[in-house]
């Protein structure tokens, strides 16, 4: 499962020269054919409650969560609890490196409850949490 946050889905449009030109739409049918024999599902979501309720469904359904909580890495002990509660493991995404932005983005409380946080890779940064999760 790959489940993104708030304002993901304005990926291509949003701040393009932080964030990229390229739709997340665009870029996970690229993923899909980059591993052909897994199954990838998408979820985005700008509702935390709905994030919560994808992660727990996960649980059992899924073998990992690849996870961008947008701006909910900072303020969400919701979501980290729940990260902490399901039995999947979960590998946080950051499109940039937030350990280089703003102060109040820097320290990611969800990234404590995860598996590993890649950041700073781009869009990329979504298929190297897929062969995390996968051991590749």
């Amino acid at each position: 499962m790959i489940l993104n946050g708030p304002n993901l889905n304005l990926l291509g449009r949003r701040e393009p020269e932080i964030y990229g030109q390229v739709s997340f739409e665009t870029y996970f049918q690229s993923l899909k054919k980059a591993f052909p024999a897994i199954q990838l599902d998408y979820c985005q979501s700008n509702h935390e409650g709905v994030l919560i309720d994808t992660l727990q469904a996960a649980d059992g359904a899924y073998d990992g969560v690849v996870i961008n909580p947008g701006g909910y890495a900072h303020t969400s002990i919701a979501l980290t609890d729940c990260i902490r509660a399901i039995g999947v493991p979960v590998v946080e995404v950051h499109i940039t490196d937030i350990s280089k932005r703003e102060p109040y983005r820097q320290h990611s409380f969800t990234a404590e409850a995860c598996k590993t946080c890649i950041m700073g890779k781009g869009l990329e940064g979504y298929a190297l949490a897929v062969r995390e999760l996968l051991g590749i």
